[in-house]
């Protein structure tokens, strides 16, 4: 009598068991990838087989679902892709991304490993498509922003009159000098020098002629003077001019072709007590216009700001880490970098819910996040295992039953046996 056939359903019950078994034990654990039991038969050059054996233990890569946790550094993959981490000097992958920022700005998971991704360029800019990187957060404060550019679009008043219905304002010259200025309509906006201090900037609209305006502006209430080094030098003043359909004519004036003044500079000595750079910056006008409507200013925009704290950091979609400060900027630390597989299922488990590469699964395929074929990031939710638990339980009861069935066969081959012992 052969036992073998039986013991072979045995064993290979029992490991299909062991593997139902790790699924559900990891039925909660984040970004877990239930695995499949094949099983082929075993003939060796005869008409009765041999039983059966594992032929191998197949991962299902499928997606898991998605759950929010409102923890900004909680990350799930919306598509392919894992994750790369740097653990003990080699790298591992994962779907799980449960992360803590580290003391020296790492991110990290439960297990101490480190996320990888893109670094940053001299300019402050992601590297995407250099080499992945360990990534690090960065704690420094922002330096002040000077303001370069100002940008507003205004409606001027078609039906002002070239020295009539003006308002006038009495700005401060040189020492106690007064200079008095003319104007039909003003708007301000708050500009910042190079150490981040707040400055106020009023610009003075003057209807001088048929669609013709002049431009003043003062700084805290003191002129702009066209000689701050002569106290008797005439305000500043730029020409704009508007054509017979109420637009802004581009290239006349102190106007360029692209709507802007350039350099407008407010001498450091004169009124930044030369504590910081003189502010240099270009009005930009593109936009503005002259119609018979009330003046009023429709947009305003400037590209200064003072020195900020680090207040945390946002994850986009596509991976890229922001920084963001207390002075409402915010800038990139790196961008998350995501691999793919030719053959997900040839990576091999190493535990800690990470993956090694190997040779049946192919060189991996390093990516930003939402590029080819990988998914983006989803910020403030995981995903949660794979694990069918009402199949997991429904195959139990199939390989409980098939063992029982093993089981059985051995004990008739021993009935079988033990009548033959007894033919005497």
């Amino acid at each position: 009598m052969s036992f073998s056939q039986a013991l072979s359903g045995l064993n290979a019950q029992q490991q299909k068991l062991g593997v139902l078994g790790n699924n559900i034990a990891n039925s909660q654990t984040v970004g877990f990838k239930s695995s499949g039991v094949q099983f082929a038969d075993v003939f060796a050059n005869s008409q009765v087989g041999l039983g059966t054996r594992v032929s191998a233990v197949l991962q299902n890569f499928s997606e898991g679902n998605i759950e929010s946790t409102n923890r900004n550094l909680d990350l799930a993959i919306s598509g392919t892709g894992f994750y790369r981490f740097e653990q003990g000097g080699e790298v591992v992958y994962s779907r799980n991304g449960q992360l803590s920022l580290t003391t020296d700005g790492l991110l990290q998971n439960a297990q101490g490993a480190n996320l990888m991704g893109y670094g940053l360029n001299a300019q402050g800019q992601v590297q995407v498509g250099g080499q992945p990187q360990v990534l690090r957060v960065d704690a420094e404060d922002m330096p002040a922003g000077m303001t370069t550019n100002v940008a507003t679009t205004v409606n001027l008043d078609a039906r002002a009159e070239q020295g009539e219905g003006r308002s006038t304002v009495d700005l401060r010259g040189e020492g106690d000098g007064i200079i008095p200025v003319n104007y039909h309509f003003s708007n301000n906006f708050t500009v910042y020098d190079s150490l981040g201090n707040p400055k106020n900037v009023t610009v003075y609209y003057e209807k001088t002629g048929t669609n013709e305006w002049t431009v003043k502006m003062a700084m805290d209430g003191k002129a702009l003077r066209e000689d701050h080094d002569n106290p008797t030098s005439d305000i500043k003043t730029f020409n704009v001019a508007f054509n017979t359909s109420g637009q802004l004519v581009l290239g006349s004036g102190a106007v360029n072709d692209q709507g802007v003044i350039d350099d407008i500079i407010f001498p450091a000595d004169a009124f930044l007590n030369d504590e910081a750079e003189a502010l240099d910056f270009d009005f930009n006008l593109a936009g503005s216009t002259q119609f018979g409507n009330t003046s009023t200013t429709n947009s305003l925009t400037q590209n200064g700001f003072t020195s900020g704290t680090l207040v945390g950091i946002t994850i986009e979609d596509d991976g890229t880490i922001m920084r963001n400060y207390s002075n409402e900027q915010s800038r990139p630390s790196g961008q998350i970098s995501l691999a793919n597989f030719r053959n997900p299922e040839g990576l091999r488990p190493v535990g800690d819910n990470v993956w090694a590469a190997t040779q049946a699964s192919g060189q991996e395929l390093v990516g930003a996040p939402g590029t080819g074929q990988l998914g983006l990031i989803v910020s403030g939710a995981i995903e949660t295992s794979n694990v069918d638990m009402a199949r997991e339980l429904v195959d139990m009861i199939v390989a409980q039953r098939a063992y029982q069935a093993n089981s059985q066969t051995i004990k008739t081959q021993d009935e079988l046996l033990q009548t033959a012992i007894n033919l005497r």
